[in-house]
């Protein structure tokens, strides 16, 4: 007999970041006020799951959208370091529109490839450790259900992967707003179906929203 297991893997909630800054993986990026109402509004919406395992990036603002999801199910928060963010060399940058980033000769050489990306982690290397950290929250919840909390990039080069789409995309068009869920559906241990919920729709600024049109003075810190 089949065995369904369900591994949600949630986009953290928005960061304190008045200066627009890059983070990328840099510590002390919290959580906003309005983060904090997020991830309490993902935890609401998975009250009612059958979740026994909760697990997140090593980044403070992933550890606290994952923390009400494991208080509610009364579980231990474990960390995967390869749910965190894809490697960028413009991390602690300004690099929102209008600020003039292309325009810098020193940051040619970085947009070379977008294929690859030359600016950043490859996204064979995402896929990699985001499938494999996928795989050890469906072990860790085999026939219930698991949480995952990653961050923007990581979760859409996966569920472009497993779609059988090109890795290589505009990062406009991402699925994966703040404090979404992207669910993976198991049998046994194969990828069946893939979902997508946003239940902090409401609770995100316009433009931040998938195909938001970017706003000058707005950063939108793609991949975070």
């Amino acid at each position: 007999m089949s065995e369904i297991t369900v591994v949600h893997v949630v986009r953290h909630g928005e960061v304190h970041n008045p200066d627009g800054v890059l983070y990328g993986r840099r510590s002390g990026y919290h959580l906003s006020e309005l983060g904090r109402q997020m991830a309490d509004r993902v935890a609401e919406h998975l009250a009612d799951r059958d979740i026994t395992h909760v697990v997140s990036s090593p980044l403070e603002r992933a550890q606290e959208t994952a923390t009400p999801v494991a208080k509610s199910h009364s579980l231990t928060l474990d960390t995967d370091e390869r749910l965190i963010e894809a490697g960028n060399v413009f991390e602690g940058k300004t690099f929102g529109v209008g600020d003039g980033a292309l325009r810098k000769p020193a940051n040619w050489k970085h947009l070379t490839n977008p294929f690859r990306p030359s600016w950043g982690e490859p996204y064979v290397d995402q896929v990699v450790r985001m499938m494999g950290a996928l795989d050890s929250a469906r072990d860790a919840a085999r026939g219930h259900e698991a949480v995952c909390v990653s961050h923007q990039l990581p979760i859409w080069i996966v569920r472009s992967f497993v779609e059988k789409r090109r890795l290589w995309h505009d990062p406009r068009r991402r699925q994966c707003t703040l404090a979404s869920l992207t669910t993976f559906t198991y049998q046994d241990d194969r990828i069946v179906s893939v979902g997508y919920t946003e239940p902090a729709r409401d609770l995100v600024p316009a433009h931040l929203l998938a195909g938001a049109k970017p706003v000058k003075g707005k950063a939108k810190a793609f991949g975070a």
